[in-house]
């Protein structure tokens, strides 16, 4: 009857949460807000949840993103709060819209990320940003399930720069930040792909572990450069609906 789109974020401990354990809690928070539910049919139903392109197990994001499907209609806002109280803190649903267009995982084709590399001059990122960013190729590897794979990450890296560290620098101690939009191809390109890349071609190692949050994922316009909001057709939709409501109830005959 009706399908409503979620954003929600891994905050603070909860980025270590891997995929798996999320939709554990999900589907909790689900019969604690006593969500009306879809759910698939044979011999073990489950609810029917969309999941689109989740961040790797250890980083954090605020735009994650699924889609629910429910037997009864009910507003996206409210059930919102509801998923929300229900879920722990740093698991926290963002914003709710109604899906009114098709398509949502195929308007997520790019991801802002921002890497803090503790124990890095500002200065040494900088030479490794412009080293990478002037190679036409950046070799690294990876392994996957069928055993180690080489593949260039500088393709799917359309920006890259590095931020002031001083406005929220916890301590004296130097950090460096990068900010990067990063394409969503095959094999995946992750910002530890991008750090890997970093090593190779200006010997970039941090000391210690990067600290990687997603701050946006959607449509890259080619145009502006920048990562659109996913959830903003189904929005427009909605306000269309409503404003040919307003118009046609002013039409009306008394």
């Amino acid at each position: 009857m009706q399908r409503i789109r979620l954003r929600y974020t891994k905050r603070g401990r909860l980025r270590f949460t891997s995929h798996r354990d999320f939709q554990r809690a999900f589907e909790r928070a689900l019969r604690r807000a006593e969500v009306p539910m879809a759910y698939s049919a044979g011999f073990t139903p489950h609810p029917k949840v969309s999941y689109a392109n989740a961040a790797p197990t250890g980083t954090g994001s605020e735009a994650e993103y699924l889609e629910i499907a429910l037997t009864a209609a009910r507003d996206p806002q409210k059930l919102r709060e509801l998923l929300d109280e229900s879920l722990p803190t740093g698991l926290d649903i963002v914003d709710a819209v109604e899906a009114r267009t098709s398509g949502l995982a195929d308007r997520l084709t790019a991801s802002v990320w921002e890497m803090r590399l503790p124990g890095v001059d500002p200065a040494e990122a900088d030479r490794a940003v412009a080293a990478f960013v002037a190679a036409d190729t950046v070799e690294v590897q990876r392994l996957m399930k069928n055993g180690v794979r080489t593949f260039d990450a500088r393709s799917a890296v359309v920006h890259l720069e590095t931020l002031d560290p001083q406005a929220d620098r916890p301590t004296d101690q130097p950090c460096a930040i990068l900010r990067l939009v990063v394409r969503h191809v095959t094999p995946a390109v992750r910002p530890d792909d991008v750090l890997s890349g970093l090593r190779a071609v200006a010997d970039l190692a941090p000391p210690v572990p990067a600290g990687v949050t997603r701050l946006a994922q959607g449509l890259f316009d080619e145009e502006t450069g920048a990562v659109t909001d996913p959830l903003a057709p189904d929005r427009e939709a909605a306000e269309a609906l409503t404003t040919a409501d307003v118009t046609a109830t002013a039409k009306a005959p008394a």
